[in-house]
């Protein structure tokens, strides 16, 4: 039997030492109320402490005093695995400090890991993560010299045929953000983004023993519809009411309560865009325009595509502005398919979706080979075609959903500027100009970590594209070749002569 009760009174649940699972998606679905409770108890007496957060698609608001952030910072975590960081700027940086032990999964796995322990399944085995970071016999997932858990990621072989097996610790805790409770405590998330692995975390939870706490904006009277519901009453144990204080109708076209039909799509992304441009949350940045503009050119009709975050974002911008998006399927990892992903702090959500579907069933189209092309961000890129995505030189925003998208899908843009810090790219009457290079190149010899593999991806015939502000690379069997400058750009002193390799030319 569920109870409702105070953030306070479930904070107070939680003992020293426990393991949470966090169902979250980056910036999205987020119980903050729950965790602003946890961080006003540790304040007053030290407790919780010692614990382990452990989240798929990463947590946080894109505020560091905001969330879990707060608890993080001031000593009460001991370890987090997290397939993203990318949402918490404070803990984002700490990880590398060693101050606790930080972990880095790969999103796929670690969703699917839930599902399958949920199942009393001893982890999940698959083939995504080999050759990366990740792997054993590269790094590990382990993100600073304190992190040393060998039980998360192991090298196995079944049939002579090599695998990675996936095994999370098991959850005390659940917390979770839903929409409604109905009157039999039944939780419905009719106007959440995502459900993300609300599930699965709420059953492994359970088989463990532990105590599943939901946050809601809502208790309904009623009885809801058998297929609305997410997490069954006999699941539940606590449930905290916090009305939300926002409620503006751009958001409503994200959770589904407002139908978007494709000719739409333009206005409500720039709906959303003015609305985030208002809290300070987007930047202008026209390299990016540049470089989503020529990404969306290889988008086909028919084609079934992802879209990752940052500069990427533009391509789904640019498909709806040039009309090309009511002939394709833009989907994220989060569940949502058909529509337009949303950007920024709304990353994960989709404008207009025709379907939301837990992610570890969205991971199961994308294992499978389902998406026709994607378009991904990159910190740095290599001679070898190989992309570190995850970690820079002074932050650790890990891999999130890269390595599967990018492991089975047929065609892979990868969109990226020459340059960082200090890059000032203009275009004018159809000329793009560099008038002022980044002080760090993110075109090096040998990435610093592997989120993705440039010789792998030719032994599976994958196509792949690196779309920069200024010019756009192929990988090949031979390495990296130059396939194309824009109008404006000199080849030899803004491109070739700040390369530390060669490439082949083929402009």
């Amino acid at each position: 039997m569920f109870t409702i009760m105070s953030a306070a009174e479930a904070a107070a649940l939680i003992p020293d030492g426990a393991v949470i699972g966090l169902n979250s998606f980056v910036g999205t679905a987020n119980p903050e109320k729950l965790h602003d409770a946890i961080t006003e108890r540790y304040r007053a007496t030290g407790h919780p402490k010692n614990l382990t957060l452990v989240s798929s698609a990463g947590f946080g608001l894109f505020d560091p005093d905001r969330g879990a952030e707060n608890y993080i910072r001031e000593g009460a975590v001991g370890r987090i695995i997290c397939g993203h960081y990318g949402a918490m700027p404070s803990t984002k940086k700490l990880v590398l400090t060693g101050q606790f032990e930080a972990y880095n999964l790969p999103l796929g796995p670690m969703s699917h890991a839930m599902r399958a322990q949920a199942g009393g399944h001893d982890g999940y085995i698959t083939r995504v993560g080999l050759g990366l970071f990740v792997d054993p016999r590269v790094e590990g997932p382990g993100l600073n010299p304190v992190s040393h858990d060998d039980t998360l990621v192991r090298l196995v072989e079944i049939e002579g045929e090599e695998y990675l097996r996936y095994r999370l610790p098991a959850f005390d805790v659940a917390l979770i953000k839903g929409t409604s409770v109905d009157a039999k405590g039944n939780i419905s998330f009719e106007r959440e983004y995502s459900t993300i692995d609300a599930l699965s975390i709420a059953q492994m939870t359970r088989r463990n023993g532990g105590k599943v706490i939901v946050q809601v904006d809502r208790v309904r009277s009623d009885f809801s519809r058998p297929r609305d519901i997410i997490i069954p009453a006999v699941l539940v144990d606590v449930v905290v009411v916090c009305e939300p204080e926002k409620d503006d109708e751009a958001f409503g076209t994200l959770s589904g309560d407002i139908h978007v039909p494709a000719t739409h799509m333009q206005y409500w992304y720039r709906r959303l865009e003015q609305e985030n441009a208002r809290s300070g949350k987007v930047r202008s940045d026209f390299s990016a325009d540049i470089i989503g503009r020529r990404a969306a050119k290889e988008l086909r009709r028919g084609d079934i595509i992802n879209i990752g975050v940052g500069i990427p974002e533009k391509v789904s911008k640019y498909a709806a502005a040039e009309g090309i998006l009511p002939e394709l399927t833009l989907s994220v990892e989060s569940g949502g398919t058909g529509g337009l992903p949303a950007g920024g702090p709304e990353f994960g959500a989709m404008i207009g979706a025709d379907s939301i579907s837990d992610m570890s069933m969205q991971f199961d189209f994308y294992d499978g080979g389902g998406l026709d092309c994607c378009f991904m961000g990159a910190l740095e890129m290599d001679r070898h075609g190989s992309v570190n995505a995850h970690r820079g030189v002074d932050q650790a925003s890990g891999i999130g959903g890269f390595g599967n998208i990018t492991s089975a899908t047929r065609n892979v843009v990868f969109c990226l500027t020459f340059s960082t810090k200090g890059l000032f790219v203009t275009e004018e009457d159809g000329l793009v100009r560099i008038r002022q290079e980044g002080a760090i190149p993110k075109i090096v010899e040998n990435v610093r970590s592997i989120s993705f593999s440039g010789p792998r991806a030719i032994r599976n015939g994958q196509r792949v594209l690196y779309v920069t502000e200024r010019c756009v690379f192929a990988l090949r069997p031979e390495g990296l070749a130059l396939i194309e400058v824009y109008p404006g750009v000199d080849k030899q002193r803004d491109i070739l002569d700040r390369l530390p390799f060669p490439v082949l030319d083929e402009t």
